[in-house]
């Protein structure tokens, strides 16, 4: 298994990665075609022109996506984000949805990168993805933040229960500082330890939430 593992998902026109938010419109704002005319012959080049919301794809939320005074992606720690000890938790056998923190305990997660694999991610680009999906519970959310983990991050439409409001599980996180990953894949192919995890948006200044090429390294 060693090697790089990708556990993100491709970003591509038409992708509805929420209900309710718009897909990315994916075009060309200089055609290889319109290029001849600006270079040698046989020289092209292609520019392209993306418009999308932040929350498309597997993607990273920072502290501001919660908070107006957090730390937005231009501030967020790479140490957080880059070469992080990594640890997958299996949860695809939690019936009802809601994970509570019974499986994250007896375990050393101090400045983990803590994946929690759901296999929620067979439904994406689905209807099934929207709807019913597994997410973290609030004692989980306290637990991790108090075992001092470094990122969270889960294969599902959310990390909190959808119906509820308050998103417990994104406040008491980024509340703490601590990064989270949403709509991963594949964290089957990765092993439960023994690779480190990487995360890493564009620095942008007053963006909260950001696209991420995930993958793990496996050691």
């Amino acid at each position: 298994m060693a090697g790089i593992i990708d556990v993100s998902h491709i970003v591509e026109a038409g992708l509805v990665t929420y209900p309710g938010l718009p897909a990315p419109i994916v075009c060309d704002f200089l055609s290889r075609e319109a290029s001849r005319a600006l270079y040698a012959d046989d020289t092209t080049f292609q520019i392209g022109r993306i418009d999308m919301v932040a929350n498309t794809g597997t993607y990273v939320d920072s502290p501001f996506h919660r908070y107006e005074d957090g730390a937005d992606l231009a501030a967020l720690d790479l140490e957080r984000l880059a070469s992080v000890p990594g640890l997958v938790i299996d949860a695809s056998d939690v019936e009802g949805g809601a994970i509570d923190s019974s499986l994250f305990k007896d375990r050393d997660l101090r400045g983990m990168a803590v994946l929690v694999r759901t296999g929620w991610d067979r439904h994406w680009a689905t209807p099934a993805y929207f709807t019913g999906h597994p997410f973290l519970t609030r004692d989980t959310a306290e637990f991790l933040r108090d075992s001092g983990v470094a990122l969270v991050g889960i294969d599902s439409l959310n990390i909190d229960d959808t119906t509820d409001g308050a998103r417990p599980v994104h406040t008491i996180l980024l509340g703490a500082g601590i990064p989270i990953v949403e709509h991963l894949c594949a964290l089957a192919d990765l092993p439960t330890t023994g690779f480190r995890f990487h995360a890493v948006p564009v620095k942008f200044r007053g963006v909260g939430t950001f696209p991420v090429r995930a993958y793990g390294v496996v050691e």
